[in-house]
């Protein structure tokens, strides 16, 4: 096998440099938009105060707002496959929200 030219190695080097740029330029714009500081987590920090009394994590509790649920009786309001469906609603905070339905006798929207 014959050595690699200056120049293709010099090509290939520069293709693999403008590859890992467009990845880092495209990871960027996949920031979550807290930790890119554009969500004004005062606004949640008001409203959240049932969900953080039950122990729910931080991105079901904002998730729960943005649906317009701030108390467990609003859950009525929705079923337990539009819950599940919701961004930042996890296994552990669906099994927080079934068993706070269980205990207040409430249950989800058919």
């Amino acid at each position: 096998m014959a050595k690699q030219s200056a120049a293709r190695t010099k090509m290939l080097a520069s293709q693999a440099k403008k590859a890992a740029a467009e990845r880092r330029a495209e990871k960027a714009k996949n920031i979550c938009a807290v930790t890119s500081g554009e969500v004004d987590l005062d606004k949640y920090a008001e409203l959240d105060g049932n969900w953080v009394a039950i122990g729910l994590a931080a991105p079901a509790r904002r998730a729960l707002i943005d649906d317009g649920l701030f108390s467990v009786s609003d859950l009525r309001k929705t079923s337990l496959a539009a819950l599940k469906e919701l961004h930042g609603m996890g296994p552990n905070a669906i099994r927080v929200l079934v068993a706070e339905m269980k205990k207040a006798d409430l249950s989800f929207r058919k």
